[in-house]
């Protein structure tokens, strides 16, 4: 090598350059080069792990094996980094400081929740038009028509969106546009189409499922997309419509007239935000060229020519990597269905409705968000201030009591606050907020795993859950208070388990 490989830019130095060495005044005793070397040489040394690092540092300023042999008196640049790491000792200089990735707005969190418990004020504003006899669960008419739909979209959501972020994360928004276009009307239409699979609803239940559907896939786009302030100004006129009525009476125009205006508001923002022009245009393009083929024509499938080089060419996310995310988002809805309507699916009172649970559930989502955020901003100071593995994991474990504990007392507060302000809600006994915390856990500690990267063992434990819960209800087994309770605590235990497994490695707080 001819000389050094620390390249130059007009920007700046991309490599850190190395110090050279100084010159001897005429008549000075010649030092020692071995010394010389490693005083010159020594922030990088004393950071080196290993002596290959040093030898890579030396070979690329220029240093060959024979040039380490007349002046070095080693054999070549290994020999000359192995005592070069041997006579310095190790000082890990401290990163520098850069800006928190995972640092995030409270108050946005905190909208974020209020923007998914908000919906329910529809419920509340239609309830009169849902008129009827109670169905045969002794629930009001109406309600497993509009659970059916609720459940369906959800999951079809939380599948879409990962689906819509993970193009995000490459840096492609039309890619996410496009996945938004295509996934939002097709969930709204399996959610409709699961209300109608349920009979005996009156007629207005079933355009009620429509509109939530259609809502649904329209806060998908929105919430993606960050416009959660657009969607609250969608929702503002239901909202309020619903806490005038809970004063003041309201004609049933009124009513279904403030319910259309927020649904139309949602779907024009959501059409606003999505390319759909160019949707038009390319699945116009798509049925004109296989009109214009004739039969046996067509493209050639060119992933069959392509060769062994290209199999790595970067592609887009799979569509089975957002499957789990559907499938966690279906057994914690089930769970939660159950903490609210668990003893009445089970022949119990209608009386026994534990609503407050659920909007309790729903609304600590904002809270549990933001102290998700914390928590990776505290694995990213426990990397850098842990000295060993046992370390880093005994940080992490102060941060995550931390951060559960803190979750717990949120949701604990929303649940009691509820129950009093609902009229007729069963009490908090010992074993409902039991069941409360353990959901809470399994909800926060599920949504830590994704983070983790362990969405798939996440998603297991709570369809299990969900199926274990089901079977006893379905064929009668134990009293559904204590179910719930078993059950929410085992899969609060094996995920909580699985937290505690992951919570040591690096590679997981990626």
């Amino acid at each position: 090598m001819s000389g050094s490989l620390w390249l130059k830019t007009p920007g700046g130095d991309t490599l850190p350059a190395i110090p050279r060495p100084r010159r001897a005044g005429a008549g000075a005793p010649a030092g020692d080069p071995m010394e010389e070397l490693a005083e010159r040489l020594a922030p990088f040394i004393a950071a080196a792990v290993h002596p290959d690092e040093i030898a890579a540092v030396l070979e690329s300023d220029g240093m060959t094996d024979e040039h380490i042999r007349l002046a070095y008196g080693r054999h070549d640049s290994f020999g000359l980094a192995e005592e070069l790491y041997a006579r310095v000792p190790r000082s890990f200089p401290e990163p520098a400081e850069t800006p928190d990735p995972w640092k995030v707005s409270l108050t946005a969190c905190l909208l974020r929740g209020l923007i998914f418990a908000l919906p329910g004020l529809a419920y509340v504003l239609g309830a009169p038009l849902l008129e009827g006899p109670p169905d045969r669960l002794g629930l009001p008419a109406g309600t497993l028509t509009l659970l059916a739909g609720a459940l369906i979209g959800w999951v079809w959501d939380q599948t879409l969106s990962h689906r819509a972020y993970s193009w995000l994360g490459l840096g492609d928004r039309a890619a996410a546009g496009r996945t938004l276009l295509v996934g939002a009307p097709a969930g709204a239409l399996l959610g409709g189409a699961a209300a109608l699979a349920v009979p005996g609803g009156p007629a207005f239940s079933y355009a009620f499922a429509a509109g939530q559907a259609l809502y649904v896939g329209a806060a998908t786009v929105l919430l993606v997309l960050g416009r959660e302030r657009l969607l609250l100004c969608a929702l503002a006129p239901m909202a309020v419509g619903a806490v005038v009525s809970l004063v003041v009476g309201l004609a049933t125009p009124l009513r279904v007239a403030l319910l259309l205006l927020s649904l139309l508001g949602a779907c024009t923002l959501a059409l606003r935000e999505l390319p759909l022009v160019e949707g038009v245009r390319t699945a116009a393009r798509r049925v004109r060229d296989r009109l214009r083929r004739g039969p046996g024509e067509g493209t050639v499938r060119w992933r069959m020519l392509r060769g062994a080089e290209e199999e790595f060419a970067p592609r887009g996310p799979r569509l089975g990597d957002s499957v789990p995310f559907g499938v966690f988002g279906l057994g914690t809805g089930l769970l939660v269905l159950y903490a609210a309507l668990g003893e009445v699916l089970a022949g119990g009172p209608a009386e026994a409705v534990a609503a407050p649970s659920a909007v309790a559930l729903t609304l600590s989502m904002g809270p549990a968000e933001w102290l998700l955020h914390r928590f990776r901003s505290g694995s990213l100071a426990g990397l850098r201030a842990a000295r060993s593995p046992r370390a880093f994991w005994g940080r992490m474990a102060a941060t995550l009591a931390e951060c559960l504990a803190s979750y717990l007392t949120v949701l604990l507060a929303l649940g009691i606050a509820g129950t009093l302000l609902w009229t007729g809600a069963p009490g908090l006994t010992g074993v409902r907020v039991a069941t409360l915390l353990l959901l809470g856990t399994v909800m926060w500690t599920g949504l830590l795993l994704q983070s983790f990267g362990a969405v798939r063992a996440a998603a297991g434990v709570c369809a299990s859950a969900a199926g274990a819960q089901s079977l006893a209800l379905l064929t009668g087994f134990g009293q559904p208070r204590l179910v719930q309770l078993v059950v929410a605590g085992a899969a609060a235990a094996a995920l909580a388990g699985l937290v505690c497994v992951l919570l040591g490695r690096a590679t997981a707080h990626r």
